[in-house]
């Protein structure tokens, strides 16, 4: 396949070393030690505090490799690691994105123990996303080791509240994302043929509340209004909105209403999850959901929410990332597919401002799931792509965060 002109014109004059792929293929050994580790000290991010030790082993590596690192603390969450080499080539940046958390509890260990299975490691939290956290520290070391510096500064930033949205982290991931000249998610691969993920669906929560009037379901059933009647009249309103051709999903997830069957329910709500594949549609959705009216008489409809995280769109600046990526595999051998997530991640908020490619994390299957596990040779592959990746010229100029 020939390569396209940005293939081209980004990995025109970058000399990777023949032996990148063997180098890191050479620590093998290694880096399944290190993502063993890291799946070893649960960090759940439901408890804050079991960040620390995950963090605190991060923190040694990358000191170790060069790197001033220090804690954004978070109010609700264990906070955002922030690495920043202290000797920089220029004032350009690229950052490399990940999160510490994990959905498992505390105790997971116990009945899913981390384990080495020919190739394959399973265990609590090493697809989603450890192996990616893992492929950070040693592709940077591999760089060390074979003396290559990078044009633009590799900044890491990993925060501990990715798996509920991002609340509190959003706002550092963003204000950096717009300092950079690009932002490798590492997040998993998606699917079994591994392919990067050059778009996601963006995210909203609604809340939708009622007010009926409650009355005695068999002496004076015309004195009430039924909440539970008008929720049902908004839930078909709702699914009406889904839109499969076109990536638009709405969906009621949770229901709650009434007191009990001999009464008219007087209250009742629900919980709407939506995704969208573009702004514009988010927009959209958005003013359809929040400008829905009550017909049941009687009753008050309220809705809150929003969609919160934009989606990751295959815009120009992202369409260029990733067809250096595509060329760069070509060039180490590796042929490389793209597709669209589902689900959100921290990529959908640096999409808004900065060039981004996801995905770039373990090769495996089971996030969330009692199953989940990565194969680490594919995995292997992946971490020199990273490497590889790292090495590529800026796309635009960037400023390091202070």
């Amino acid at each position: 396949m020939a390569r396209t002109p940005d293939e081209a014109r980004l990995t025109h004059g970058l000399r990777l070393p023949a032996g990148l792929i063997e180098a890191v293929r050479a620590r093998r050994g290694e880096w399944i030690s290190y993502l063993s580790a890291l799946a070893s000290l649960e960090s759940p991010t439901t408890d804050p505090e079991s960040q620390q030790p995950v963090q605190e082993l991060l923190r040694e590596s990358l000191t170790e490799l060069g790197f001033r690192v220090r804690l954004l603390p978070g109010r609700a969450s264990g906070g955002t690691l922030l690495g920043i080499p202290r000797h920089r080539p220029g004032p350009g940046m690229q950052l490399l994105l990940g999160h510490t958390d994990t959905v498992w509890p505390s105790g997971t260990l116990r009945t899913m123990p981390v384990e080495l299975e020919g190739p394959v490691l399973r265990g609590p939290g090493v697809f989603d996303m450890k192996s990616g956290l893992t492929s950070i520290i040693i592709a940077l070391r591999v760089l060390e080791y074979l003396g290559l510096e990078p044009e633009l500064a590799p900044v890491v930033l990993l925060n501990s509240d990715e798996e509920t949205g991002s609340a509190e982290s959003t706002e550092h991931i963003a204000r950096i994302a717009r300092r950079a000249s690009r932002v490798y998610v590492l997040e998993p691969a998606l699917g079994p043929d591994a392919r990067l993920k050059t778009s996601r669906r963006g995210v909203g929560l609604f809340r939708v509340s009622i007010a009926g009037r409650s009355a005695h379901a068999g002496l004076e059933p015309a004195k009430g209004a039924s909440a539970i009647e008008e929720l049902s009249r908004v839930i078909a309103r709702l699914h009406g909105m889904t839109d499969p051709a076109a990536g638009v999903s709405v969906n009621v997830g949770t229901v709650r209403g009434g007191v009990r069957p001999n009464v008219v329910a007087g209250a009742a709500s629900a919980e709407v999850d939506v995704r969208v594949t573009s702004v514009e549609q988010g927009k959209r959705i958005e003013r359809e959901i929040l400008g829905l009216a009550a017909v049941t008489p009687g009753c008050r409809l309220e809705i809150r929410g929003s969609i919160d995280r934009p989606p990751l769109e295959r815009t120009g600046r992202n369409t260029r990332l990733w067809n250096a990526a595509r060329g760069l595999g070509a060039s180490m051998g590796l042929v490389l597919d793209e597709g669209m997530s589902g689900g959100a991640s921290d990529g959908n908020t640096t999409s808004m401002t900065t060039a981004t490619l996801d995905g770039l994390g373990g090769v495996g299957d089971g996030a969330h799931a009692v199953h989940e596990h990565v194969d680490v040779d594919r995995s292997l592959e992946r971490c020199a792509l990273l490497a590889g990746l790292i090495l590529l010229p800026a796309l635009k100029s960037g400023e390091a965060p202070r």
